[in-house]
C-alpha cells in the first residue's frame, strides 16, 4: 500500500496564496466602502458615527471562534474513532489528527484578539459586560443582571478559563499525536491502547470545555440572554463544519493522487456523518427556537427578534436553515449521493460556508446591533482564515506519513464497504 508523505506542491501554494490575496483585496475594498460612508452604514440614522474598525474586530472574532471550534471538533472526531475502536476510519485518520495543528495558532489568536477587539476602541466592547460601569452600584449605567453574573463574567476569571481550555486541548492533542507518530515508527499496539485511553479522557475534557468556551466566547456577548441548549448547539455547528472540512480534504487529496485506496464505503460513512449531524443541528436549532418562541418571555425572545426583525440579519436567519438543513437533507438523503465524489465535495463546501453564517448570526447581532452586515469584508476575512487554516493543516499533515501504516485496523479500513 502507499506510504506517501504529503508534500505541499508549488501549485497548491500558489492557489492558497491567490485565495489569501483575493480575500485581502475584498477586505480592503470593503473597508474603503465603509470608511467613505458607503455600504450598509450609509442607511444608518443621521448623526450615528459607526466606525468601520468595529466591524473588522467583530469579523476577526467570528472567524477566530469558528476555526477554533472546527479544529477542536476535528480532533474530537479523531478521538471518537479510537474510543469506539472504529476500524473504518483508520485510512483517513491523519486528516482530523492534523487539524489539531491549529491549536497553538488559535490560542495566540484568541488571547490577542480578545484584548485587541475589546480594549483598543473607546466605548466599544464585543463583550458588553467588560464595561465596568455596568457593575458599579450607583452608576447610571448599573445593570443588575450583569452585576449578578460578575463572579463568572470578569476579566480575570474569563482569561484564566481561556488559557486553561487551550492548555488542556494542546496537551491532550500532543499526547495523542506523540503516540500516533510512535506507532508509525515501531508498530507496537501499546501506542494504539494509549491513544484510546487519551481519547476517552479528551472526550470528557471536550464535553466540559467546549460548552464553557461556547458560553464564554459566544453566548456572553448577549449577556442578558441564555439558553440551556447553547453548548450543544455550538458543538453541533462546529462538528458539522469539521466533518465537512474533513470530507473536503479527503476528496482534495484523492484528486491530487493521494489516498489511492480510498473506498466508496469510507466516503459513504463520511456522507452519513454529514447527513446525520446536519439533522442533529436542525433538531437543536428548532428545539432552542420553539421553546423560546412558545414561552414568549421578553428577555429570551429578544435574541430572535433582533435577528428576525432586522433587514440585515433576517436573510441570514433563513439562509442558515436552507444551507445547513434543507440542502443537506435532500441532497445527502439518497445513498448514491453519499458516494458521489463531485456532489460530496460541493456539499462539503456548502455546509462549511453555511455554518460560518450560523456563527456570524450568533455573534454579530449582539456586538454590532443593527449595524452588522455580510458584505465584501466578511467574505474576505473568511477567505483569509480558510486559506491560513488549510495551510496549517497541510503543514501538519506533511510532517508524518499520510496513512498510518501501522494502525492495527488499517486492513479493515482498506476493505471497508457499506
Amino acid at each position: 500500500m502507499s506510504e506517501d508523505r504529503y508534500i505541499i506542491s508549488a501549485s497548491d501554494k500558489k492557489k492558497l496564496l491567490t485565495g489569501g490575496i483575493v480575500g485581502l483585496i475584498l477586505v480592503v475594498i470593503g473597508i474603503l466602502i465603509l470608511a467613505m460612508g458607503g455600504g450598509h452604514e450609509a442607511a444608518a440614522e443621521e448623526g450615528h458615527s459607526f466606525h468601520w474598525l468595529q466591524r473588522v474586530y467583530v469579523n476577526l472574532w467570528v472567524d477566530n471562534v469558528y476555526f477554533a471550534g472546527i479544529a477542536l471538533t476535528g480532533v474530537l472526531f479523531f478521538a471518537i474513532q479510537y474510543a469506539a475502536q472504529a476500524g473504518w476510519s483508520a485510512y483517513i485518520k491523519r486528516i482530523p489528527e492534523a487539524m489539531g495543528g491549529w491549536f497553538v495558532w488559535s490560542a495566540v489568536l484568541t488571547i490577542v484578539l480578545f484584548y485587541v477587539t475589546n480594549y483598543t476602541l473607546p466605548h466599544f466592547h464585543i463583550f458588553h459586560w467588560l464595561d465596568h460601569s455596568l457593575v458599579e452600584k450607583g452608576n447610571p449605567n448599573y445593570d443588575p443582571v450583569i452585576a449578578e453574573k460578575s463572579a463568572y463574567l470578569n476579566i480575570g476569571f474569563f482569561v484564566t478559563r481561556m488559557v486553561v481550555y487551550y492548555i488542556l486541548w494542546i496537551v491532550m492533542f500532543w499526547l495523542m499525536r506523540r503516540e500516533s507518530l510512535a506507532e508509525d515508527r515501531d508498530g507496537l499496539t501499546t501506542h494504539w491502547k494509549k491513544i484510546r485511553t487519551y481519547s476517552a479522557l479528551f472526550i470528557i475534557i471536550f464535553a466540559v470545555t467546549s460548552s464553557m468556551a461556547a458560553w464564554d466566547w459566544v453566548m456572553s456577548i448577549d449577556t442578558h440572554w441564555y439558553s440551556t441548549l447553547f453548548g450543544w448547539y455550538n458543538f453541533s455547528s462546529w462538528f458539522v463544519a469539521a466533518l465537512a472540512f474533513i470530507t473536503w480534504m479527503i476528496l482534495m487529496l484523492h484528486d491530487r493522487g493521494y489516498l489511492k485506496q480510498l473506498t466508496d464505503g469510507i466516503l459513504h460513512d463520511m456522507g452519513k456523518y454529514l447527513f446525520a449531524f446536519s439533522i442533529f443541528w436542525a433538531y437543536l436549532w428548532i428545539s432552542q427556537f420553539l421553546l423560546i418562541y412558545y414561552a414568549n418571555i421578553p428577555e429570551e425572545s429578544v435574541y430572535f427578534v433582533e435577528r428576525l426583525k432586522s433587514g440585515q440579519y433576517a436573510w441570514i436567519f433563513y439562509l442558515n436553515i436552507i444551507l445547513n438543513f434543507i440542502v443537506p437533507f435532500f441532497v445527502l438523503m439518497p445513498r448514491d449521493m453519499k458516494r458521489e465524489k463531485a456532489y460530496l465535495k460541493w456539499m462539503s463546501l456548502v455546509i462549511f460556508i453555511g455554518h460560518w453564517f450560523d456563527f456570524y448570526l450568533m455573534i454579530a447581532p449582539g456586538s454590532l446591533k443593527e449595524y452588522g452586515y455580510v458584505g465584501l469584508m466578511e467574505l474576505g476575512f473568511l477567505m483569509i482564515f480558510t486559506v491560513i487554516f488549510i495551510f496549517v493543516v497541510l503543514k501538519t499533515l506533511s510532517s508524518a506519513r499520510l496513512v498510518a501504516h501501522n494502525h492495527p485496523m488499517l486492513e479493515e479500513s482498506l476493505h471497508h464497504q457499506t
